[in-house]
C-alpha cells in the first residue's frame, strides 16, 4: 500500500480507504463487516470514513468496535455530519448547536477521545459560513476534532471558508470529498482550485456504484443496491449507456490482465491531486482486488485506450 499526503494536514493516507455507507450496520451483518476491517488493516489502508447519518449512526459503532482492535495511531477516522438522523429530523445542517452535538455524539458511537477528520456532508446555505468555521475550530481547541473537511462543495465555496478560517484564527478545512470515476469526470473540473487551497481530495464512487466492475452487465442482481427502491434512484451511472462504456472499459482491464476496479481505482489515482479512493466492501476478498490498484502506474497510452472507450457513440 502507497500512502498520500492529505492536504496541508500532515496526515498520510492510504491510496485505498474503506467507506462503510450502505454496508455497516445495514446490508452487512457485524461479524463480516469486522473481518473487512480486520483484513482492510492488514493490507495496509488506513483510512476509515464513515458518516453520523450512515444507518442512523450504527456504522459508525461497528466501525469503531471493529478499529477498537488496533493501535489508536494505526489509522485515520473520517466522519460527517449535516443530514438529520431518524429520530430527530429537526435537527440539521450546519449550525453550531448541530456541528457540536454531531461531533459528541459520533465520538461515543466511535468509541474515540478525537475524530481526526470531522467532514461537512453537504454545504449548508442557510447557515452563516462563519458559525459553522467558527464551530469546526471549537471543535478543535477542545481536543475533539484533529482537522475537518467538507464533501461536495464548490471550490468557491472552499475558498470562502478557508478566507473565513484565517480571519478567525481557526484552522482551515483540508479535504473535500466529491464522487468522481471513469464514468463521471466532473469533479476534475475543480481539482487544480482544491488543491490550490491545501485541500487533498479523497473520492468516494470510484467504482461508480460497481457499475465500471461488470456488477450489472447481466442485469441488476437480487440484493444489490440496484436492485432497492430506497438506493436505486441514486444510482447515477446505471444506465444503458454507462452499461456499454463499462463494458468496453472492462475489456482495456483484460487486456491489461487486471481486474477492472483496480483500473478503476488507478484511474483515479493518476490524478496527483487525489489523494485517496473510498471503496465499499461485504467481503474481505474484495478488498485484495482493490488494493491492487495502489502505485499502479501507466503510461499515456493506456489512459488513451481508457478515454477511447469511454467515449459516447451511437450504442453508448
Amino acid at each position: 500500500m502507497q500512502y498520500r499526503p492529505l492536504g496541508s494536514s500532515g496526515l498520510r493516507i492510504s491510496e485505498v480507504s474503506l467507506g462503510s455507507w450502505l454496508t455497516f450496520g445495514n446490508a452487512v451483518d457485524e461479524g463480516k463487516s469486522v473481518a473487512c476491517v480486520r483484513r482492510a488493516h492488514e493490507l495496509g489502508i488506513n483510512f476509515y470514513d464513515t458518516a453520523d447519518v450512515y444507518a442512523d449512526g450504527e456504522a459508525e459503532r461497528v466501525l469503531g468496535r471493529a478499529l477498537s482492535a488496533f493501535p489508536r495511531d494505526s489509522f485515520v477516522v473520517g466522519t460527517k455530519c449535516f443530514f438529520p438522523r431518524v429520530r430527530d429530523r429537526a435537527r440539521r445542517g450546519l449550525g453550531r448547536t448541530h456541528v457540536l452535538a454531531s461531533v459528541d455524539e459520533s465520538l461515543g458511537n466511535l468509541g474515540l477521545d478525537a475524530i481526526d477528520l470531522m467532514q461537512c456532508h453537504r454545504f449548508d446555505p442557510e447557515t452563516p459560513l462563519e458559525e459553522t468555521v467558527q464551530a469546526m475550530g471549537d471543535a478543535m481547541a477542545a481536543g475533539k476534532v484533529r482537522h475537518w473537511g467538507v464533501s461536495r462543495w464548490t471550490a468557491a465555496q472552499m475558498a470562502e471558508a478557508s478566507a473565513i478560517a484565517s480571519s478567525l484564527g481557526v484552522p482551515a478545512p483540508v479535504s473535500h470529498q466529491p464522487p468522481y470515476n471513469a464514468l463521471n469526470r466532473s469533479a476534475e473540473e475543480e481539482f487544480a482550485a482544491t488543491a490550490a487551497l491545501g485541500v487533498g481530495i479523497v473520492v468516494y464512487s470510484p467504482l461508480a456504484q460497481g457499475v465500471l466492475t461488470g456488477k450489472y452487465a447481466e442485469g441488476v442482481p437480487s440484493g444489490s443496491r440496484g436492485a432497492n427502491a430506497g438506493t436505486r434512484d441514486g444510482m447515477w451511472d446505471l444506465k444503458p449507456a454507462q452499461i456499454v462504456r463499462s463494458a468496453r472499459f472492462r475489456g482495456v482491464a483484460q487486456g491489461l490482465g487486471i481486474e477492472a476496479a483496480a483500473l478503476a481505482l488507478a484511474w483515479c489515482l493518476r490524478r496527483p491531486e487525489v489523494t485517496s479512493t473510498i471503496v465499499g466492501a461485504s467481503r474481505p476478498e474484495q478488498l485484495d482486488a482493490n488494493i491492487r490498484a495502489s502505485g499502479l502506474k501507466y503510461g499515456d497510452d493506456v489512459w488513451a485506450a481508457v478515454d477511447s472507450a469511454l467515449a459516447a457513440t451511437e450504442e453508448g
